[in-house]
């Protein structure tokens, strides 16, 4: 016994065009992650920020096709990681200097 697809259908046969590799190289596919319901979880949260004008030019003209809210965003992580990552180089290297 097969259960039935769950999953809604377009009317319109063109609506849902095939994903194609220039889709994805350009980074217009964005994967989202679904709840057991099927519905789309939100992965960002929306905020309001005031921003020099000099670092909202200088990521819009990165940006290009991509939005630069998107490039905002993936700056703040960077600078995230590269927090972690010092402080674990710190640990290290002062618990090298203690056995030395």
């Amino acid at each position: 016994m097969s259960k039935p697809s769950t999953a809604k259908t377009s009317a319109d046969p063109g609506e849902d065009k095939p994903v194609r590799r220039r889709d994805i190289q350009s980074g217009k596919l964005v994967l989202r992650k679904r709840g057991a319901g099927g519905a789309v979880l939100p992965s960002k949260q929306r905020v309001n920020i005031f921003l020099d004008g000099a670092v909202i030019a200088h990521f819009k003209a990165k940006a290009g096709d991509r939005g630069y809210q998107t490039l905002i965003n993936e700056a703040l992580k960077q600078a995230i990681h590269a927090e972690t990552i010092e402080g674990v180089v710190r640990k290290t290297i002062r618990e090298e200097l203690r056995r030395a």
